[in-house]
């Protein structure tokens, strides 16, 4: 079945892309506004913000702000300010991207293995590049451990198991949303929607995405602890 987001063919150059190409720009777009529109109202608003006595878009956007700042300074402390404008994006963007496939006839651009590869590759090389801009070359140290006549042994389990983690991330993710929108196709296909009967399915594909998005950032975060405090030995 071909899937297209049918607003994006209609976008000069969109559609000769690979769709999850053009869902994955899409998803950055739509973060890109929504986040524009935030400090757009934050300015409007002032320094002193006294919350609103019903829900409005900026008490939403504090809210996801602060729960993921909360969440990142939970597991790396007071280096969080630092890591925090990158692992929120990263969680935001696979989000995202996942609440696409609740929405009929599409595909999340993270059911793509292209896609969820692509990031996990990228996380690969940021948590090393932030333990060798930590401690220089001394980083490579710990892939040998502390005793030398093991270090041959360990030199090639530490390899693989760095290796291993972007494919684990990619596939972990990209097997979870695969699974999950079938699970869902199958049960809206079967269930008349009239009788509200896929609502519980929409419900648990919705704490899915959530799932999915929140253990690819956590996994992140260990990566970069692991990397920062192997630094510092």
């Amino acid at each position: 079945m071909d899937h297209q987001f049918t607003l994006l063919k209609y976008v000069p150059g969109f559609a000769e892309l690979p769709y999850h190409v053009a869902t994955a720009l899409f998803v950055v777009v739509l973060l890109v506004a929504l986040t524009a529109i935030a400090r757009a109202k934050l300015a409007a608003a002032g320094t002193n913000v006294i919350p609103g006595g019903k829900i409005s878009f900026l008490n939403i956007f504090e809210m996801i702000a602060e729960g993921l700042y909360s969440f990142v300074e939970s597991m790396l402390g007071k280096d969080a300010p630092k890591y925090f404008p990158l692992i929120g994006s990263l969680f935001l963007f696979i989000f995202f991207s996942n609440i696409l496939g609740l929405f009929p006839g599409m595909l999340p651009p993270t059911q793509d293995m292209n896609t969820t590869l692509a990031i996990g590759l990228f996380v690969f090389v940021y948590y090393n590049w932030i333990g060798i801009k930590e401690a220089g070359m001394d980083y490579l140290n710990h892939f040998l451990g502390p005793v030398l006549w093991i270090a041959p042994l360990l030199l090639v389990i530490e390899l693989i198991s760095h290796m291993v983690r972007p494919f684990s991330l990619a596939l972990r993710l990209s097997g979870n949303m695969t699974g999950d929108h079938m699970v869902l196709g199958v049960m809206t296909d079967l269930a008349p929607a009239g009788l509200g009967i896929p609502i519980p399915f929409y419900c648990l594909g919705l704490m899915i995405c959530f799932i999915q998005a929140f253990v690819f950032t956590l996994l992140t975060m260990v990566y970069i602890a692991m990397a920062r405090d192997s630094a510092h030995h």
